[in-house]
């Protein structure tokens, strides 16, 4: 079938597995949706539900850093939802890291350079969010 993008509502469970994998498979990109409270919550986040589909923390942290980019954290604003941050999934180490690019408090932060450089680097604009 040869998709270009793969585009995944919520996993909550060891079907992150089957996600981690197809997004690892040269694909030029992809989305899914997670619950976590803060995008800095994210990674622990996506260990625990990598725990439930039998992978190692090591495992996730591979194959996460091959798989994500950037994160976008959701809050939500009365009856919608609001981009609250956006951040750049980084390897810290041995871990799993993200460093904030943007948050609707905070505006512009540091990380927007390492978010700028990450999309350019597989061809994709920078949104006008971040500019």
């Amino acid at each position: 079938m040869r998709p270009d993008r793969l585009i995944v509502g919520e996993f909550r469970g060891a079907e992150m597995a089957e996600l981690l994998v197809a997004l690892n498979t040269g694909h030029e990109g992809g989305a899914a949706t997670v619950h976590a409270n803060t995008a800095s919550d994210v990674p622990a986040r996506l260990v625990a539900l990598g725990a439930l589909a039998g992978l190692s923390r090591a495992a996730v942290i591979s194959q996460v850093l091959g798989a994500i980019d950037v994160i976008v954290h959701l809050r939500r604003d009365g009856g919608s939802r609001r981009i609250d941050e956006i951040a750049v999934a980084q390897a810290g180490g041995t871990d799993l890291t993200v460093t904030a690019a943007w948050s609707a408090s905070r505006g512009q932060l540091p990380g927007a350079a390492d978010l700028s450089r990450r999309l350019r680097d597989r061809s994709v604009g920078v949104p006008e969010l971040i500019r």
